[in-house]
């Protein structure tokens, strides 16, 4: 998810040896507030809307987790984009804090927090309000060999996706990103989903699951990661490996703008439900979106977000990582699915998207099972988003109108 834009006509010559074929212009982001797309508003911690009534105790092992994370990497590492949350040590305070609590001690998490962490109101070029949605962990039903209705590939990263660094040619690009093949001493992008689909990646011996259901497989690509349900009753966790480099589309809008559902069925469900409808035009209209994603098993507790730990049901938060720091604490301010109801709490920017995009943006974790889908299909609501930073760091660095 790249800062900004940049000349694809540039990164031809940049591969030297290499030439890029099907290159497009790609158009610069909007300016944005501040150098750094974002504006910081301190805000008193204890004034956070929720704060005296969320059971905050409940994010403590995603904050530990995340900690444990930080505190890993070199002392005086950049935390985030442009260091906006600061160097490592920065966090070896606050963390060392959170570890001296005990599990379900709301008070004693509050008083850390009070004691620790300064918040942050987070503007975007938008304002101060942005959109909050929902993911969850998606679960099918697969084998490990093709037979019967298990006849749907989940695709290990193929040897011939080739990730172009561009930092390593030129300092002002460091993380971006290309994605593709070379064909014939050229470097050109990978195959699309249509291609995949019509099999381009037969007889390869890429697959090492087959679901019953090619709907369950497309879910499992938006969603990133999955369980799943083999035949003799064991339980494969499935993770992000890699995609294809292609532009996300959401099949949601393409359905809605081309009136083939009604606005009140553009939720996760109402998108399936119109799939399964219509057996005879679904593979098309997956094939809008043409990122595909590649996938490896997993073993041990999950899935694992961005930031390589564990994700925690409602309490991690997928993020832009150039706009918002993967580990830090922070508070949202939203409406649960389809209500009316507050969802106000504590959460750990833990995980990222291909859709998640823009500074006041976020995706919320829901978990696993029925009811972790049905409410992260419904979520879509307006919000708000307070970044929570060691007090450590220099008030001018992260404070504007503080």
């Amino acid at each position: 998810m790249p800062r900004s834009g940049f000349s694809l006509a540039l990164i031809c010559m940049l591969l030297g040896g290499l030439s890029l074929t099907g290159c497009a212009e790609r158009e610069d982001d909007a300016d944005a507030v501040g150098e750094d797309g974002i504006a910081l508003e301190r805000a008193p911690v204890d004034s956070l809307p929720g704060w005296s009534h969320d059971g905050v105790a409940a994010a403590l092992p995603a904050l530990r987790r995340s900690c444990d994370a930080l505190l890993g990497k070199p002392t005086d590492q950049p935390v985030g984009p442009d260091g906006i949350a600061g160097t490592v040590r920065d966090w070896h305070g606050p963390c060392a804090a959170l570890q001296t609590v005990e599990a379900g001690d709301d008070a004693a998490v509050r008083r850390v927090l009070r004691a620790q962490f300064a918040a942050y109101a987070v503007r975007g070029r938008d304002g101060r309000t942005g959109t909050f949605t929902g993911y969850y962990s998606a679960t099918l039903d697969a084998a490990r060999e093709p037979r019967g209705a298990y006849q749907h590939p989940i695709y290990r990263t193929p040897g011939d996706l080739v990730t172009a660094d561009l930092g390593r040619f030129r300092a002002d690009l460091n993380g971006e990103r290309i994605v593709g093949r070379v064909t014939d001493g050229a470097l050109v992008p990978y195959l699309d989903r249509t291609a995949i689909a019509e099999g381009a990646l037969a007889g390869r011996d890429l697959a090492f699951l087959y679901a019953d259901d090619p709907i369950d497989v497309f879910f499992l690509h938006i969603q990133g990661s999955g369980v799943a349900r083999l035949p003799n009753g064991e339980r494969q966790r499935i993770g992000y490996a890699a995609s294809n480099g292609r532009e996300f589309t959401g099949i949601g809008s393409y359905l809605l703008d081309n009136d083939m559902i009604p606005p009140e069925q553009g939720s996760m469900q109402g998108i399936r439900r119109w799939l399964a409808d219509h057996p005879d035009r679904a593979q098309a209209v997956m094939n809008e979106n043409a990122r595909f994603i590649f996938f490896k098993p997993l073993n041990g507790p999950g899935p694992v977000g961005s930031q390589g730990v564990p994700l925690t049901a409602g309490r991690s938060l997928a993020v832009d990582p150039d706009r918002l720091p993967l580990g830090a604490p922070v508070w949202v301010a939203t409406k649960q699915p389809a209500t009316d109801a507050p969802f106000q709490r504590l959460m750990v920017a833990q995980d990222t998207g291909s859709a998640i995009q823009g500074t006041v943006r976020g995706d919320i974790y829901f978990g696993a099972g029925e009811d972790a889908f049905a409410r992260a299909g419904r979520m879509k609501r307006d919000g708000r988003i307070w970044l929570l930073l060691p007090k450590t760091l220099s008030g001018e660095r992260v404070a504007q109108g503080d």
